[in-house]
């Protein structure tokens, strides 16, 4: 009996997180348990240096249409040892907008070395590398890179996640030519399941029949 009280429990706890979601978004990893996730929003290591606003557990959100075009994905990948990392995918406007209020100190560059050590921070959002308005917030938006199963290394794409600078545009020539292969491997495999990708990022990528193209959503990750 209380075994049977406990998965009951459970289930309401698990139907409860599940319901909060908006119509048409869900939480990738019930439908796609194989693909790896470091949500860096999360944590310090970003180019803020600090836990971002809004999110408040290390869950991958998406449209219910993204998921099923990154699961395709997936499946391309995994019989060549391969597997999709997601560094972000559903982003809250409130998390935007604490990108821009940091934006304004310009005194806070904690993290420049790391993550934008050849980039003034007060040309951060000209360059277009933060907006105001992210595609993120629509639900379909995703930051990846490609990582080896056997080993459970990441795929050299010449410079990490979120770095800021000519270095992470997609047709970077200041990166080896095997990693210019790898972004484009990554690219081919994308745009064949439905995305398109921001120049300026090679891990960044869009679904192109997005369900909410002037839809920006605020609601939490938890």
């Amino acid at each position: 009996m209380k075994l049977k009280f406990i998965i009951t429990l459970i289930l309401f706890n698990f139907y409860n997180c599940y319901s909060q979601l908006p119509k048409e978004f869900i939480y990738v990893k019930n439908e796609i348990p194989t693909i790896k996730t470091e949500i860096r929003y999360f944590s310090e290591n970003n180019f803020v240096g600090k836990k971002i606003r809004g999110y408040n557990a290390t869950i991958l959100i998406l449209t219910k249409k993204a998921t099923a075009a990154l699961k395709n994905v997936q499946k391309e990948l995994e019989p060549q040892n391969l597997s999709l990392k997601i560094y972000d995918g559903y982003r809250p406007q409130k998390a935007v907008d604490y990108f821009w209020e940091w934006a304004q100190d310009l005194n806070d560059t904690l993290m420049k070395k790391q993550f934008y050590p050849h980039v003034e921070k007060k040309d951060l959002f000209k360059l277009k590398y933060i907006a105001k308005k992210s595609g993120h917030s629509r639900g379909s938006t995703v930051d990846l890179t490609l990582v080896n199963t056997l080993t459970g290394k990441e795929i050299d794409m010449g410079t990490p996640y979120d770095f800021f600078g000519e270095e992470s545009s997609l047709e970077s020539l200041k990166i080896t030519k095997e990693q210019q292969k790898n972004r484009r491997f990554l690219q081919q495999l994308m745009l064949k399941n439905g995305f398109i990708n921001y120049p300026q990022e090679w891990w960044h990528y869009t679904l192109v029949k997005e369900p909410f193209k002037n839809q920006y959503f605020n609601f939490e990750i938890e």
